[in-house]
C-alpha cells in the first residue's frame, strides 16, 4: 500500500492516508478509526491489526479526497533523527565523483560510507527547493532509494534485515558540491534548508520482492540524467542494517537513504548544475515519480 501525509487545507491540520484501488483518492486514516498525528506515529503503533484494517480499506472504500485537490507533505515531515546516507554507493557513481575532485579510484569499495543528512522540514513532491546562490554556485541532485525502518533494530543478521524494514520512498540527496569540497566533508553541503525532497509517499515493502530489485532515474527539464538499479548497489540493504545496529538502535520510523547512481550534474563535462527554474524528477519503480522546482 501507499501511505502519504498531506493537509485538506493550508490550515488545516496534518493527516495520514493511504491511497485507494484507484491510486487518484485518499482514505483518511481519521475515517478508519485510526487515529495518528503522524506518520511517525503510524510507525510506531504498526501492527497486523492496523495492517488487515488499511489493506481492507483500500479494495472496500472509495477515497474521500483527490489526490490533486490536497496539499501533500514529505511523508515523514520532520524526521526524527537526521537521515543516514550511503556515499558513492554505486560504482559508476564513484568512478564520476573521483574524477571531478580529481582523485584517483582504485575501482572497488572496501567499506560503506555513512553521513548524516540533517533536515529540519522535508520538501514534499511538487515543492520548490531553494538554489541557496549566498553559499552555492554548484548545486546538484542525486535520485536515492530512501529505507524505512518499522522498529528498533539493534544486532540485526542481514538474513533478517528485511523483518526490519516499514517501505520504502524516494529521496533526492541535493548536494552543494563546492560546500562540499571547501569543507572537505559532506554534511554542510548536504544539508542546506529545503533541500531534502523526499516522497511522494511511503510505498511498504509487501509491494516489492525482496530485495527491491528497482530502475531508478531522473530527469532535469524532461531530460534523463540518470538510470540505473537498485540491484547495483556495492552495500545493500541487508548490509547496511546488519553493519550499522551492530553498533547503534537503528529506531523506529529512521530513514535510510541508499545512495546515488551516476549521471548527478558533477559527471558531466562541462558539469551541468541546477540553474533557477529548473524541473527535476526522480523516478523509482514501483514507488512513483517525486518531482520539484528549483527556485531562488
Amino acid at each position: 500500500m501507499k501511505i502519504l501525509t498531506f493537509k485538506k487545507t493550508k490550515d488545516s491540520k496534518d493527516e495520514v492516508g493511504i491511497l485507494d484501488s484507484g491510486a487518484k483518492k485518499i482514505i483518511s486514516l481519521n475515517s478508519l478509526g485510526i487515529k495518528v498525528p503522524s506518520m511517525q506515529e503510524l510507525i510506531y503503533k504498526w501492527d497486523k491489526k492496523t495492517e488487515d484494517t488499511l489493506l481492507k480499506a483500500i479494495y472496500q472504500k472509495e477515497g474521500e479526497f483527490l489526490i490533486d485537490e490536497v496539499i501533500k507533505l514529505s511523508p515523514i515531515p520532520h524526521p526524527a533523527q537526521e537521515i543516514i546516507c550511503l556515499g558513492i554507493n554505486y560504482l559508476e557513481h564513484a568512478k564520476e565523483s573521483a574524477k571531478f575532485k580529481k582523485i584517483a579510484f582504485s575501482g572497488k569499495r572496501e567499506e560503506a560510507v555513512y553521513f548524516g543528512k540533517r533536515v529540519n522540514s522535508a520538501t514534499p513532491d511538487g515543492g520548490n527547493i531553494p538554489l541557496h546562490t549566498q553559499i552555492t554556485q554548484k548545486l546538484d541532485y542525486e535520485a536515492e532509494l530512501g529505507v524505512i525502518i518499522s522498529k528498533d533494530a539493534w544486532n540485526v543478521k542481514k538474513e533478517n534485515a528485511f523483518d526490519y524494514v516499514f517501505g520504502y520512498t524516494i529521496i533526492n540527496d541535493i548536494s552543494a558540491r563546492d560546500v562540499q569540497i571547501k569543507h572537505n566533508q559532506w554534511y554542510f553541503g548536504k544539508s542546506l534548508e529545503g533541500c531534502t525532497p523526499m516522497g511522494p509517499w511511503i510505498a511498504t515493502k509487501d509491494e516489492f520482492p525482496t530485495p527491491p530489485i528497482l530502475e531508478i532515474s531522473s530527469y532535469v527539464n524532461g531530460q534523463l540524467r540518470q538510470k540505473s538499479s537498485t540491484g547495483l548497489l556495492i552495500f545493500d540493504i541487508p548490509y547496511v542494517i546488519e553493519e550499522l545496529s551492530s553498533g547503534m538502535v537503528l529506531k523506529a520510523g529512521s530513514i535510510l537513504s541508499m545512495g546515488t547512481p551516476s549521471g548527478v550534474g558533477m559527471g558531466f563535462e562541462p558539469p551541468r548544475f541546477l540553474k533557477n527554474g529548473d524541473v527535476v524528477e526522480c523516478h523509482i519503480e514501483g514507488i512513483g515519480c517525486l518531482k520539484n522546482t528549483i527556485k531562488e
